[in-house]
């Protein structure tokens, strides 16, 4: 019988400013550098993993504007509380309640407060990373 043909894994690919700043903040969620490539004396490809989590960034060839970052990255973590606090004694601006704007650095590099919608009531947080990238983290233990 021939292998299954269809697809069974997808890996986003964020394109970024500066990789190796990506790559601290990502750090700051868990997830550790699996490969990377530099050319130019830089870091222009790097792979992250953490656990089943996998993460690739590229160098951007264009400006990186939060604005116009229209994907959203959804993360899960065993404690909201307790990632927040991380992300905020590391240095991650404090948004404070999220209200529909961008927060404090130009929507860079923000923690907001948790919030507990209905399909996240144990919490859930939003995160921009250095690049304006949304990232919500929920917790789903």
């Amino acid at each position: 019988m021939a292998a299954d043909p269809f697809v069974h894994r997808v890996v986003p690919m964020a394109h970024v400013a500066d990789v190796e700043r990506s790559v601290r903040f990502y750090e700051l969620l868990g997830f550790r550098v699996a490969n990377r490539m530099r050319a130019c004396g830089r870091t222009n490809w790097a792979s992250l993993e953490r656990g089943a989590a996998s993460l690739m960034l590229a160098v951007a060839s264009d400006p990186v504007k939060p604005e116009q970052q229209s994907i959203l990255f959804y993360l899960y973590c065993n404690d909201v509380s307790a990632m927040r606090t991380h992300l905020l004694a590391s240095g991650v601006a404090d948004g404070g309640a999220f209200c529909g704007g961008p927060g404090p650095n130009g929507g860079r590099s923000v923690v907001f407060k948790a919030t507990y919608p209905d399909y996240m009531p144990k919490g859930e947080l939003r995160v921009a990373d250095p690049d304006g990238y949304c990232l919500l983290i929920g917790q789903d233990d």
